[in-house]
């Protein structure tokens, strides 16, 4: 009898440690692959998972080589000393990492095990300079790691069309080195729910719409673009941030400012500063009037995904792969902005970005007849194009066309 085939994955986030939309996706993805082969999953962290067909160890850095380190160094250096343990030992068939954090111990797997490197690209560090702000010096080693791979992987995933176009802007490499593969859901978890618990335990209130974001404090998700319009929002509504895990101390007293200066306007204004775990968050998917993404830059953008799942009709920024997932006019209302010229993804004019977010925004709030339908033909669009079983069966015919 043949043997199955294995693949190993490596990430920064897993479950229960997930705080992004790549954590999201390698949860949900090695589930479904159990189904098709065996998977071993190597993250950041003290987990310890062993069910059949999938193993899971979680690993700790070596504090030792950071100690001292310049500001923003600390971080880079542990993700080296994890990726160096990831790599030291392997019975895989192929391996299969996720964003910059990993990539390097890919590398180091292919060159020490004979064996195909598969990278996913959740987004692309030339196209994130605000990271430096985060990693200091160490984003040059980030984009440094990231371009290695590209250029030394077998494969690359991208989440996207988009992020494919953008791979190959700004990396010199075959077109054909690249399989477009969507992200998924899982159909049965996010569904409408009924429940009131999340809603009466944050303060929301039951007979009020409410506008909806979920997701980090971050440059590239839009959130202050999002605050900033909320003094053009509707009034009957209220307004709920699910915003937590700041990038950086100063994003986070930047997004203080801004609350607390809209709050002097409008008093219903319900920022939960931490990321909820999934069964609130679906509950306030399931009730929002409007769930908002305002992310400047998203190669795919799977809370778009989740939120239309729930029925949440949405308004999000016309940007990388939010264009493949929300249907312009049918599951919801896309936002143009015009980017600087600097490559940085930021909007041009702020402002007109911010009204402009508001101005949709309104238009649903103000139409219940356009609201349901938005709900319903979002629905169905996930139904018919975003599943993890068709994800995990396009990532087996990559690894079997690899090995």
């Amino acid at each position: 009898m043949a043997r199955r085939m294995k693949a190993v994955f490596y990430t920064n986030e897993y479950p229960p440690y997930t705080y992004g939309g790549a954590g999201v996706a390698v949860e949900y993805l090695t589930r479904e692959l159990t189904k098709l082969m065996d998977v071993e999953v190597r993250c950041f962290g003290d987990q310890r998972v062993k069910r059949p067909r999938l193993q899971v160890t979680g690993y700790t850095p070596w504090k030792e080589l950071a100690k001292g380190a310049h500001k923003g160094f600390d971080k880079a250096l542990e993700a080296i000393s994890i990726n160096l343990q990831f790599c030291k030992n392997n019975d895989a068939d192929v391996v299969h990492c996720h964003t910059w954090y990993t990539n390097l111990g890919g590398f180091f797997a292919k060159i020490l095990h004979k064996i195909p490197f598969v990278m996913t690209t959740h987004s692309l560090e030339p196209l994130r300079p605000w990271k430096r702000e985060q990693l200091g010096n160490a984003y040059d080693l980030s984009s440094w790691i990231e371009r290695n791979a590209v250029q030394a992987a077998d494969a690359i995933v991208a989440v996207s069309n988009g992020m494919k176009r953008d791979i190959l802007s700004c990396y010199d490499i075959p077109a054909s080195k690249i399989r477009v593969i969507h992200n998924g859901i899982d159909l049965q978890e996010y569904r409408p729910s009924v429940s009131t618990a999340a809603r009466r335990k944050w303060g929301i209130r039951l007979d009020r719409p409410y506008v909806l974001f979920v997701g980090r404090i971050a440059r590239q998700k839009g959130i202050i673009h999002l605050v900033n319009a909320l003094p053009d929002i509707d009034p009957s509504a209220q307004i709920v941030l699910c915003a937590g895990a700041p990038d950086t101390k100063e994003i986070a007293a930047e997004m203080q400012r801004a609350v607390a200066l809209v709050r002097k306007r409008r008093s219903d204004v319900i920022w939960i500063e931490k990321m909820l775990p999934k069964e609130e968050t679906i509950e306030l998917y399931s009730h929002a009037a409007v769930f908002c993404c305002p992310s400047i830059y998203e190669p795919f953008g799977i809370i778009n995904v989740e939120a239309m799942a729930c029925g949440a009709p949405v308004v999000a920024s016309a940007t990388g792969g939010i264009l493949e997932v929300v249907a312009d006019g049918k599951t919801g209302f896309l936002v143009p902005f015009a980017p600087r010229k600097d490559g940085t993804y930021e909007p041009k004019d702020p402002k007109k970005f911010s009204r402009d977010l508001a101005a949709a925004v309104n238009r649903v709030l103000r139409n219940g007849a356009l609201a349901k339908r938005f709900s319903a033909e979002g629905r169905r669009r996930v139904e018919e194009r975003f599943t993890w079983a068709s994800v995990a069966r396009q990532t087996r015919d990559l690894y079997r066309s690899l090995v």
